[in-house]
């Protein structure tokens, strides 16, 4: 066979092998998975190697540089003429010849067997890979007894030479698998699909969230004093419609527990005969670790405290749930929060929307803070309760209170500019 012949098919086999070792390295392992649930012959015959990555690596390496020796011979036997030819003096220096041949044909290959097939296998590695999985299935097994041997001596190496524990019971998916399947797959869903798939984004999303991303803030809160008459408890319930009442002793802000609305058919004759302790939780707590508390006392409410110990907010199993599963509607939640744009400057809103909401659907940039709600910023930026009617400006917005219950904002209007 002629020389340049095998150098090309040595620099294809390079190349591939190259090629397959970045494909699997970049490749979705858990598509790889569900396609081979899904009976592909070429996700079956790669998920052995998804489950045992270091015989893929092996056998790439193998492959790839029994192509580099054998284009490395021929290569030398193939310039050797032409660089005696040009080059004066190369017939009596030999390093001068040996020189020469190393660049020109490690540039060559370089370019050709490594970073070209790399960069395009990177394109969409997992189509590559089930394309070539055959082909690759056939070198791996030719391979075979090798690419054991150097596994072996792999582990021989890192356990006795440098301690380390060769393990390859690792887990094969991560949160980046999850998120790339996630995106590659929501392309082509219909409606009811899109809200699965956003629930699965939130469940991987879950763990980042904090008990202050879902608590109902305190100016929000609705309670009842200590000394209150069972009688006004009672009218409380009718008038709120809720089904647990918050119950401060003194001061709003000094939350104790809280009383359930079947407990009024006891006939209590004081509040404290049927107050219920609250749990107290911080705003810094992972959302999950509460919902492992809630789930473990069987409680569904818990106080939230800022660093200093001052009540935050409240926070239910409700709120923590919604986080995955998006708005849960039960019998007492408002139907639609006020939400109109009148014009290019001036809307509409409930002060309950959240600020980042508002922020990525209008653009408003309204300026983040500790707060949450439209009605946090305007009690962060006004320092004083306003009254219904009232006009607050905080540069560059226009707020007129529209409605107000107790120190609660329900409703205003906001003008931009």
């Amino acid at each position: 066979m002629e020389n340049w012949l095998i150098i090309v098919l040595s620099i294809i086999t390079s190349a591939f092998f190259a090629g397959m070792e970045i494909a699997f390295i970049t490749a979705n392992k858990l598509l790889i998975e569900l396609k081979n649930k899904q009976g592909s012959i070429s996700a079956r015959i790669l998920s052995p190697f998804v489950n045992n990555p270091s015989r893929f690596i092996s056998t790439t390496l193998v492959g790839n540089n029994v192509g580099l020796v054998i284009y490395g011979i021929y290569m030398a036997m193939f310039l050797d003429p032409y660089i005696r030819l040009w080059i004066p003096g190369a017939n009596e220096n030999t390093f001068l010849l040996l020189f020469l041949s190393s660049i020109i044909s490690t540039a060559i290959v370089l370019v050709t067997g490594e970073f070209i097939p790399k960069v395009l296998f990177r394109i969409n590695p997992d189509v590559i890979l089930r394309v070539l999985a055959v082909p690759f299935l056939i070198t791996y097994y030719i391979f075979w007894p090798l690419v054991h041997f150097i596994t072996w001596l792999a582990e021989l190496i890192l356990n006795k030479l440098f301690r380390l524990n060769f393990n390859e019971n690792t887990p094969v998916f991560s949160r980046v698998d999850l998120d790339q399947y996630i995106a590659e797959s929501s392309d082509d869903l219909d409606d009811d699909a899109d809200v699965d798939t956003e629930m699965f984004r939130n469940a991987l999303d879950f763990a980042n969230v904090r008990v202050r991303d879902c608590m109902t803030p305190r100016t929000e809160l609705i309670s009842i004093n200590l000394s209150a008459t069972v009688d006004e408890l009672y009218q409380k319930f009718v008038a709120t419609g809720l089904s647990k009442i918050l119950v401060h002793q003194g001061s709003s802000d000094h939350i104790i527990g809280y009383v359930h609305q079947k407990d009024i058919f006891k006939k209590p004759q004081t509040i404290r005969s049927i107050l219920i302790p609250i749990e107290i939780t911080t705003e810094t707590m992972p959302a999950n670790e509460l919902l492992n508390i809630f789930t473990r006392t069987h409680k569904s409410i818990a106080l939230v405290v800022d660093e200093l110990g001052v009540t935050a907010g409240v926070v239910t199993i409700e709120d923590i749930m919604e986080e995955i599963f998006g708005e849960i509607e039960d019998e007492h939640d408002v139907d639609q929060l006020t939400e109109k744009k009148l014009d290019d400057k001036t809307y509409l809103f409930s002060a309950r929307l959240e600020v980042d909401y508002l922020n990525d659907k209008y653009e408003l940039d309204i300026p983040e803070g500790e707060y949450h709600t439209l009605g946090g910023f305007i009690f962060a930026m006004h320092e004083s309760i306003p009254t219904r009617g009232e006009i607050i400006e905080i540069h560059p917005f226009t707020f007129t209170i529209l409605s107000i219950t107790n120190t609660r904002i329900n409703e205003v209007k906001l003008i931009k500019g």
